[in-house]
């Protein structure tokens, strides 16, 4: 498949940032500051004159690993595709997707258009389930119940998330994350779609989130994300709308998980309009904040607990 980069994306920026130091933290301290096998310049490794195994062939010495090179296994990646009537879209989307992704599941809303269809003939082996009940959040939760990955990544069908940044998100998951979040508001990320309503409503609940959560976040409202499908149960997910995505951070840093955020350039919907009601779903995104909010589950269920 093509992963050739949409004529808006700006180059790709390698600076994801993180809610607390960790694996993918390259700030000199942890060996990356030339004096290790890295030039300093590129960042390319450097192989020191005696990393060489002569081998069979002597002629041709083979380069060594040293111990503390670590392979990366290979994880298996899904991709969870919510889509209602995007036949026009679709297209795009799926020629855009990386061969790191062993299998994309569609999960159509009573599509009235040719959306399965379309989806069969770009991807033959796509993997097409019905949405059970109304609103993204019950796409999503179905996608995520049939995937079969170690990862799962979350995309809109709608072409506003370029497929080809996957492999930023699979990075830090490769290196120790549980939940990795795109960020238009870091450096290399952007939007060329947000309207000043949405960036001011996104700005006031991303300060609300940071506040009841006790985090540093720099994005909330934007649902390009990928996590490791063995804290789907910690994420404990519920939500039917649009502030499933708010839920899923909220759950991610209540459980304690891993985040990172990496910069993503949110694109605009290709054709369409948007199912999105900047509104009604910023209401319910704040009282999704507050609900799920550390210790206010508990003493929701307190009194209910005392009258038993």
């Amino acid at each position: 498949m093509s992963t050739t980069a949409p004529p808006s994306a700006r180059p790709d920026s390698h600076d994801g940032r993180t809610s607390h130091d960790g694996p993918g933290s390259h700030d000199g301290r942890d060996g990356h500051d030339g004096r290790d096998g890295h030039d300093g310049r590129d960042g390319h490794p450097l192989r020191r004159a005696t990393d060489r195994d002569t081998g069979p062939d002597p002629a041709h010495p083979r380069p060594m690993r040293r111990a503390g090179d670590v392979v990366v296994t290979r994880r298996s990646v899904s991709l969870v595709v919510p889509a209602r009537n995007e036949a026009r879209n679709i297209p795009w989307v799926f020629e855009q997707i990386p061969r790191c992704v062993d299998e994309v599941i569609l999960v159509d809303g009573s599509s009235s258009d040719a959306t399965v269809p379309m989806a069969r003939h770009c991807l033959p082996t796509v993997r097409s389930v019905a949405q059970r009940g109304p609103g993204k959040g019950n796409a999503l939760r179905t996608g995520f119940a049939a995937a079969t990955g170690e990862y799962i990544v979350m995309i809109d069908a709608d072409g506003s998330m370029w497929p080809g940044e996957i492999p930023h998100f699979l990075h830090f998951l490769d290196h120790g994350y549980d939940f990795v979040k795109g960020s238009r508001c870091i450096g290399g990320g952007g939007s060329l779609d947000l309207t000043r309503v949405r960036s001011l409503g996104n700005r006031a609940l991303l300060t609300v989130a940071n506040r009841l959560y006790d985090a540093r976040l720099t994005d909330l409202c934007y649902g390009y994300c990928a996590f490791r499908r063995s804290f789907l149960d910690a994420l404990d997910l519920r939500s039917t709308g649009f502030e499933i995505e708010a839920e899923m951070i909220a759950h991610a840093l209540r459980s304690g998980l891993r985040i990172a955020e990496v910069p993503s350039l949110e694109l605009p919907r290709r054709s369409g309009r948007s199912h999105l009601h900047a509104v009604a779903d910023g209401r319910r995104v704040l009282r999704t904040l507050i609900t799920e909010r550390p210790g206010a589950r508990s003493s929701a269920t307190a009194p209910a607990e005392e009258q038993r």
